[in-house]
């Protein structure tokens, strides 16, 4: 890490799995928005859903989703109960016609539901919603929860891909941040969930975690390549202990600082890459053979509220407390809190609190900005183009970016303009070139790497 880019490594940025950013969303997007938005989808448009399931058994100290501890399995049941309505409510919105690509539970733990009511909720999506043959189903797991009886009903609902929680497999750390995950236990939800049929599994990682090392980072990924997981997500952990009371039991002093994260996620990255994984975008790594990679190869990788995706949708429907959604007219987000999403959907009412209307500026700074993100490089005259713009309404961005070319971050070939590889961990910089709004946010946003 040169001089130049070391004082980058510190900023707070956000991560653009969507842009404009959480921060902007309001409540002028209400139901009566979101429900008028539904209902002029296209008839066939690529669609994607996503189920959040806010519930885990015990907090993990670096976590950073909307979740809660439930000891008992009732609230849970409550809660997909809820779910299912609300299903009920959006699918009498929406065009029976929209082709489902993806779907997607997230958390918390999607896998603490009971085998045969995730089973009951799987079946409700498909009876609500066109979900296509060839749909990616994925769900989120917690290997150290994760049941035989669970891994069977996976494989029933036509799960194709799972992601584990691994982080690392150091035990200072897993004691720092409360985790507790045997090679054992995540070795036997692999093997299981492949039995069960379900044939992707993706690992996640997180480096920047209170005691951890190189070294210790490097013993993590060799231990997670010896169960060939299809791919890896690797994340940096993000201390905001003024947003997640929980993150204040980790010892401060324990953290590693930036140069340090910064040489964890390198020496994480360059053994992926030496065991034969190809990098995609700046967190991810897949297989050669994998659809990500291929999809990275063709230029059609992009990015969600998951991370980088081979998901081709045009909408995106969020289903449960503080779910987001994405239509081509702008965002929206349910109730939060969940007492309050279970009360409005409970009375007939969508639990939309607030979103954003997407304009024209918008539209074209997340193409430039996703483009970035995805393949490291983009032509600015031809997006522009595709808007009905030149470059020169962007002159405030291209300042910017001349000012990174100097720092070695940037280099431009014509109106190409490309991140340089050793500065690929910086992509998120670059990216905030064209954020209109990042200087009007007072959210605390993660550190850059």
């Amino acid at each position: 890490m040169t001089r130049e880019l070391a004082h980058y490594l510190d900023e707070r940025l956000p991560r653009y799995t969507s842009y404009p950013t959480a921060p902007m969303f309001s409540s002028a997007i209400t139901s009566l928005t979101y429900k008028h938005w539904l209902a002029i989808l296209p008839a066939g448009l690529k669609t994607s859903l996503y189920i959040h399931v806010p519930f885990c058994r015990s907090m993990c100290w670096y976590c950073g989703c909307h979740t809660t501890i439930a000891g008992r399995n009732e609230p849970i049941r409550d809660y997909v109960s809820i779910l299912r309505r609300e299903i009920e409510l959006v699918a009498s919105k929406a065009p029976p016609s929209l082709a489902v690509h993806h779907v997607h539970f997230g958390g918390g733990t999607p896998t603490v539901v009971e085998p045969d009511i995730l089973l009951s909720l799987t079946t409700r999506l498909q009876t609500a919603f066109n979900i296509i043959p060839s749909a990616e189903i994925a769900v989120e797991i917690d290997p150290r929860t994760l049941t035989s009886e669970m891994m069977a009903a996976l494989g029933k609902a036509g799960v194709t891909r799972a992601s584990l929680g691994v982080q690392s497999f150091d035990p200072r750390v897993q004691n720092a941040i409360n985790r507790v995950q045997s090679v054992d236990t995540t070795a036997v939800a692999v093997e299981g969930l492949r039995n069960a049929g379900v044939k992707g599994v993706n690992f996640d990682l997180i480096y920047g975690l209170p005691l951890q090392t190189v070294t210790s980072c490097i013993d993590t990924v060799q231990q997670c390549l010896d169960l060939k997981p299809d791919r890896f997500s690797v994340f940096g952990y993000a201390h905001v202990p003024q947003f997640k009371k929980h993150q204040r039991k980790i010892n401060e002093v324990d953290l590693p600082g930036s140069d340090a994260r910064y040489d964890q996620a390198e020496a994480i990255a360059g053994k992926l890459v030496a065991a034969g994984y190809v990098r995609i975008g700046f967190d991810h790594f897949a297989k050669p053979d994998d659809a990500m990679t291929l999809a990275q190869a063709e230029g059609r990788l992009r990015r969600n509220f998951q991370g980088y995706t081979t998901d081709p949708s045009e909408a995106l429907i969020g289903f449960g407390a503080s779910a987001i959604g994405r239509l081509p007219q702008g965002y929206v987000q349910n109730d939060v809190v969940l007492g309050r999403y279970a009360e409005r959907v409970m009375k007939g009412e969508f639990a939309t609190a607030k979103g954003y209307r997407l304009t024209a500026d918008d539209a074209l700074r997340a193409e430039l900005i996703e483009r970035l993100m995805c393949d490291l490089a983009v032509d600015v005259d031809a997006v522009c183009a595709r808007h009905g713009v030149t470059s020169g309404n962007l002159a405030s961005a291209l300042m910017r970016l001349r000012a990174l070319a100097n720092d070695g971050i940037v280099r431009f070939d014509g109106s190409r303009v490309l991140v340089n590889d050793q500065a690929r961990l910086l992509v998120r910089t670059v990216a905030s070139t064209f954020d209109a709004y990042l200087a009007q946010s007072d959210r605390i946003f993660s550190r850059a790497v």
